[in-house]
């Protein structure tokens, strides 16, 4: 089973916006937003900079801290 990597969906609904919202503001598919806010897919580094920008907080607070 994966673990989630991202908070994406989290932070998204603490900043109460949406995928949507977010595709439209990065010029990215919904679907692809969507793949990553379920942690099917994730997003590169470049963008993941720029979705924390956006969204005004840490990289950090996009990324789950995997405990093993």
């Amino acid at each position: 089973m994966m673990e989630d990597i991202n908070r994406l969906k989290i932070v998204l609904v603490e900043k109460k916006k949406t995928g949507k919202w977010l595709a439209e503001q990065l010029g990215k598919n919904p679907s692809t937003v969507s793949k990553w806010c379920s942690n099917v897919a994730q997003p590169d580094l470049a963008t993941l900079v720029k979705i924390a920008t956006l969204l005004a907080v840490d990289v950090q607070n996009l990324i789950n801290n995997v405990r093993q």
